[in-house]
């Protein structure tokens, strides 16, 4: 009998904590549903002539005209262009930069210094585009801080934010710049796990500290490398909206234009609410099947799963 007693206690504190943990979750779960499961049945007007009077059940339907007029519209070509480079461009500086950076602070071994730099170089990840933005073009101006320094070195001014050959390193660069200290940590804790006595007997065996990055740190962070690298191929069809929309103008539109600032501009700006979703669809799409294809790379090379 009372084994019985204690198996329902047991049991009915685990369904009251199973019923605390899921009170828990609701709020993020409403919120979830409310502005991620919901919207995406607005999916629909892709396939309509959307008129915002008749609503979603009225508007006519158009089946795949406006897939079609995506694919013949010179513009589109060139924003996937634009959105394929300038994300590529950020995956292979944005795996770069924290490796050699990581490395580097590694090798030094006065800790108050070290921790001061990974902290300096760990904020700007905070920090709001909207904030950047402002910063960067007063910065990279025609009258600002780079140009007045070009000058004074006796080189011409140069229109970063207005000129189709600098914008889209522009770009590249201030993205690696803000983000390249939250890499920098992750590969300063894969570091961690090397086991010190490599290194100690390889400067017994000789090797100086060049080749024990080659042959030991390296080697000991590869599989970090190559998780974060087969990870980042779901976002080659994300450019960085926030960043772009803060920093581009229409003088940069052939080169900076990406797909998020065009459906914007199409769906919000121009009312073209069907073909701005035809191009949102076709890029959730593409980058459902890119992440697929990431995650099994990941797995196959990196033994990352997470179903």
């Amino acid at each position: 009998m009372a084994q019985r007693v204690a198996k329902f206690t047991h049991k009915k504190r685990n369904m009251f904590n199973g019923i605390t943990y899921h009170l828990m979750l609701m709020p993020g779960m409403v919120m979830l549903i409310i502005f991620s499961i919901i919207p995406m049945f607005g999916a629909i007007m892709a396939f309509q002539k959307f008129i915002p009077a008749k609503g979603i059940w009225d508007s006519k339907w158009v089946g795949l005209a406006n897939f079609t007029y995506m694919f013949q519209l010179p513009d589109s070509k060139q924003i996937f262009i634009n959105t394929i480079v300038i994300a590529i461009g950020k995956i292979i500086l944005g795996l770069i930069v924290p490796i050699i950076f990581a490395l580097l602070l590694n090798e030094v071994r006065l800790k108050v210094f070290k921790s001061t730099i990974q902290t300096i170089v760990y904020l700007p990840h905070f920090m709001s585009w909207v904030v950047l933005g402002t910063m960067l073009t007063m910065i990279f101006s025609y009258d600002g801080m780079v140009n007045s320094l070009l000058e004074f070195l006796g080189l011409e001014r140069i229109m970063f934010m207005g000129s189709n050959t600098w914008f889209r390193p522009l770009l590249i660069i201030t993205d690696t710049w803000k983000e390249f200290g939250y890499g920098t940590i992750i590969y300063l804790a894969a570091l961690t796990g090397i086991n010190p006595s490599l290194y100690e007997s390889a400067a017994l065996d000789g090797a100086n500290r060049w080749k024990q990055i080659r042959n030991i740190t390296l080697p000991g962070i590869f599989p970090t490398i190559i998780l974060l690298g087969t990870l980042s191929l779901g976002n080659v069809l994300n450019a960085g909206f926030d960043q772009v929309f803060n920093l581009y103008n229409p003088l940069v539109y052939e080169t900076g234009d990406i797909i998020d600032t065009f459906v914007y501009r199409m769906g919000l700006i121009n009312m073209q609410y069907s073909f701005a979703t035809a191009i949102g669809l076709m890029k959730s799409v593409i980058s459902f099947i890119l992440i697929i294809i990431s995650y099994k790379l990941a797995e196959r090379h990196a033994g990352y799963k997470i179903f």
